[in-house]
């Protein structure tokens, strides 16, 4: 009994660590993550037209990449997650 009262505390903190660190941490709204990667986005030199930010909506946020000429994938630079609920 005393090993199921354990580990049902240890899940329930752990649940508990996921939860704040999500609340905590990303965006308030998709406003505002917009605005930090077209802000992060003026850092870099962008004559070539190689960044640019994208919104992907399956996983609430907006992505700094760089795209290549050729056809490779493009990189991935940083993600601005915000909080959908």
């Amino acid at each position: 009994m005393k090993v199921i009262n354990l580990v049902s505390q240890v899940l329930f903190l752990f649940v508990l660590v996921l939860f704040l660190v999500y609340f905590l941490t990303g965006y308030d709204s998709a406003f505002e993550a917009d605005q930090y990667c077209h802000s992060t986005l003026s850092i870099y030199n962008n004559s070539s037209g190689n960044y640019g930010c994208d919104h992907d909506t399956e996983t609430h946020q907006w992505i700094l990449y760089e795209s290549n000429k050729n056809e490779e994938p493009a990189k991935v630079i940083k993600k601005f997650r915000y909080k959908f609920l």
